[in-house]
């Protein structure tokens, strides 16, 4: 009796490794012709990895677009445009924080360097940075001053890095991948822990008018190394782009969706893109309103888990414009984004640009503020409560 009673405890703790190691799987192959019982059974055992499952534990993050764009008044950018106009007259990095932590949000993440160009922080690889602006004499570091009020906070610390790059001599060449790389390092390695990595898709022209390739294996690569706790967002394998910036999720959002018949070991090798291509290859449309219903799944060559981020301005463009100073979306706007976004599985992303002065305006904090008091008095209120 006592051998089976051992034997038992054995098949049991094998089984629950077992369940353990199958539970942090966030993908399967699909067989053909496999019955549709048995697809709904593997579906409902995909689970996110580690780093997507703290990621969507979040619910609500920030966004700061701030940089040359915000002196010269654009949104993209223009290759002409000088260091010289970026001098922001009272930046407080811990405004910006100690704003985005008491409207509720748990992460921050910065743009570090936009379609532009220009760098937020003193690269040895450029001279297009605020190295070469009077701001704080060009002995500034804006990703700095954002890591360190993150933590002095307890705010988790994001990136945003644009591989376009409208200044960039190098872009459209092979020697910009090993460029943006560099930057990549640099910022992965100076700052601390860095919790999303979020790349932009946009590839237009450079200076030169070429467009570049970009080798995103390389970038996945080195986000993984050096920064492995971090999620790779929007153009990367572990969060997708709901699909529009309206800030409105899928009624139906569905965490788990279909491949199509590409490998599976590669996709897990290569950080969910095709072996070797050098092209991010997200699993089928992401646009469409079904992603992941049964007619979507019955066919499906494998499964995977691949959320998705929501994300928005508070006001209409992403960079500051004192035009906009009366457009700020009101606090009703941001309660119905909130529920729509958050309240249909997925993370919400708002968007506070910072202004010339390098403060959060004070008509975004009222708004804020406005949301973080409805969402308090709802009954249950969930995380803005907390």
């Amino acid at each position: 009796m006592k051998y089976l009673k051992y034997l038992s405890l054995a098949i049991l703790l094998l089984a629950s490794q077992f369940v353990q190691a199958q539970s942090v799987c966030n993908y399967a192959a699909i067989s053909p012709g496999l019955p549709i019982d048995s697809i709904l059974k593997i579906a409902a055992h995909i689970r996110p990895s580690e780093q997507q499952a703290a990621w969507q534990e979040l619910e609500f993050t920030v966004f700061f677009h701030f940089g040359i764009n915000t002196f010269a008044g654009l949104e993209w950018g223009k290759k002409d445009v000088g260091s010289g106009i970026f001098n922001p007259s009272g930046l407080d990095a811990r405004q910006w924080i100690r704003t985005a932590k008491e409207a509720g949000a748990r992460l921050a993440i910065l743009v570090a360097k936009h379609h532009d160009g220009f760098c937020n922080w003193p690269s040895k690889y450029t001279d297009y940075s605020v190295k070469n602006s009077p701001w704080r004499e060009g002995k500034g570091d804006l990703v700095k001053e954002v890591s360190d009020a993150c933590k002095e906070y307890g705010l988790k610390f994001g990136i945003y890095v644009s591989p376009w790059d409208i200044h960039s001599q190098y872009y459209g060449t092979e020697e910009y991948n090993t460029y943006f790389k560099n930057l990549l390092t640099e910022i992965l390695t100076q700052y601390g822990e860095v919790d999303e990595v979020w790349f932009d898709g946009a590839c237009g022209e450079g200076p030169n008018g070429k467009k570049q390739e970009y080798d995103w294996i390389g970038y996945y690569g080195l986000v993984r190394r050096l920064q492995p706790q971090a999620v790779i967002a929007i153009m990367g394998p572990d969060v997708r782009w709901v699909g529009t910036e309206s800030g409105y999720g899928r009624e139906t959002e569905w965490s788990v969706v279909p491949l199509s018949s590409v490998s599976l070991e590669s996709i897990a090798a290569n950080s969910q893109q095709t072996a070797g291509a050098g092209i991010f290859l997200p699993p089928g449309d992401m646009m469409q309103e079904d992603l992941g219903s049964r007619d979507k799944i019955r066919d499906a060559g494998g499964l995977i888990w691949y959320p998705a981020e929501v994300d928005v301005s508070i006001r209409p463009g992403w960079f500051y414009h004192k035009g906009d100073d009366s457009l700020v979306k009101s606090p009703e706007k941001l309660v119905d984004i909130y529920f729509s976004s958050v309240g249909r599985n997925s993370v919400l992303l708002l968007n506070l640009p910072p202004d010339k002065r390098g403060l959060i305006h004070e008509n975004d904090i009222k708004s804020l503020r406005g949301m973080l008091h409805l969402i308090q008095t709802l009954p249950q209120a969930p995380i803005l409560s907390r």
